[in-house]
């Protein structure tokens, strides 16, 4: 019988190498898309055991900055089986998220192990179409199939700026930053105008900065979370599936009725779609305090960052700033290669191929979940992919 997980999601790694002789399904990473995954194959009757390298459970969402909420409901971030509580609010923190969590691999009875990190997926060796993974502590896993739920956001990425390493400032990346209390009276430079960006930078101004600047590359499209009650998600899911052109037009209405122009503030409204940036991966800035703040001259936009220079940075305009602080807020790599690259599964940027419950003709069970970044949100996705995986596992064997 399956050791029962702790609250925390913990099972003992020494018990693994002992349970792997009837070939569960093996599921990559302890956040919200594994451990939907996971439940939704116990539901169906598969076994399935989640390998998290971290020493918990949901370790990405504990570690972001303090002020965090979803940008998605409270009705449509649940995973399967399991409500959100309704004290969460309409819009989730980050630690009730984390609480949520720990709660549904309790509930679920999830077979969860931590502190074990899969270096490498291969083929098993003898051709019976099973998969094997090699793990630290000399682990050699056989399963009959395996869902990579390592996350969106894996890696950070700050990018390799000319003269980056002669600053003289604090350089970070945004997965550092836990709050603004250390930037009180400082002069901060925010690089990257996404989700993230546009939080933090809203956050620092909220919270005492001397001054805020945030450093722009494409003037991004900016919505309201909620407009009269009505979620940004709402339309995300409705439009989905709608024309290009069509949501682009509808989007470029609706912005000049509830966004404000900013371009004398230096933040013109785009030139392209807002669903065309979607298809392109750009994902619209959900406003939760920038627009005021940038209206109000508390953060300042400014052009892209071209290079370093000591205690300067220099813009693409040719612009010097001299800031105490510059936050990345540049993205993450999903960092796959070395763990699937050599199967022919990554298109040229590190995606996988496929995604959710469909698999490529030469990778038979193999599956990924959680590696777009929808506008219909990401929980809802991850739910979503959870059950049709599981639903394809379970009537594959």
């Amino acid at each position: 019988m399956p050791n029962s997980p702790s609250p925390s999601g913990r099972t003992d790694a020494v018990a693994l190498t002992d349970r792997t002789d009837d070939r569960p399904v093996y599921v990559i990473g302890g956040g919200p898309g594994g451990l939907a995954t996971a439940a939704a194959l116990r539901a169906r009757g598969v076994r399935a055991v989640v390998l998290e390298k971290a020493d918990r459970i949901g370790a990405s969402w504990r570690g972001h900055y303090d002020r965090l909420h979803l940008h998605t409901t409270r009705r449509w971030s649940a995973l399967p089986g399991l409500r959100m509580p309704r004290k969460f609010g309409r819009w989730v923190g980050r630690d009730d998220l984390v609480r949520y969590l720990e709660k549904y691999t309790e509930h679920h009875e999830l077979e969860v192990v931590t502190g074990v990190e899969v270096t490498r997926i291969d083929p098993h060796p003898d051709g019976s179409g099973d998969w094997q993974l090699t793990a630290t502590g000399g682990r050699v896993l056989r399963g009959r199939a395996v869902v990579v739920a390592t996350g969106f956001n894996h890696t950070p990425r700050i990018p390799e700026w000319p003269g980056r390493d002669t600053f003289t400032g604090e350089l970070l990346h945004a997965a550092e930053y836990r709050n603004p209390a250390p930037y009180a009276d400082r002069d901060v430079l925010v690089v990257g105008i996404g989700n993230t960006g546009a939080e933090i930078a809203a956050d620092l101004a909220e919270g005492g900065a001397a001054r805020v600047r945030i450093a722009v590359r494409t003037a991004p499209h900016i919505v309201r979370r909620s407009t009269a009650g009505w979620p940004a998600q709402a339309t995300g899911i409705l439009v989905r599936r709608l024309p290009v052109r069509l949501v682009d037009r509808a989007g470029s209405l609706l912005a000049r009725v509830a966004v404000p122009d900013l371009s004398a503030q230096g933040l013109p409204r785009p030139e392209k779609g807002l669903y065309s940036r979607v298809r392109e991966g750009a994902i619209p800035v959900q406003d939760v305090g920038l627009i005021d703040a940038v209206r109000n001259g508390r953060v300042l936009p400014v052009a892209t960052v071209a290079s370093f220079d000591k205690d300067a940075v220099v813009l693409a305009d040719g612009t010097r700033v001299t800031p105490d602080a510059v936050i990345a807020a540049t993205g993450y790599s999903r960092a796959l290669e070395p763990l699937l690259g050599h199967l022919d599964v990554l298109d040229g940027r590190g995606r996988p191929v496929v995604h959710g419950a469909r698999t490529s003709k030469q990778s038979p069970g193999l599956y990924f979940t959680g590696f777009t970044n929808p506008i219909s949100g990401m929980l809802r996705e991850l739910a979503r992919d959870a059950e049709k995986i599981a639903k394809r596992v379970a009537r594959a064997h």
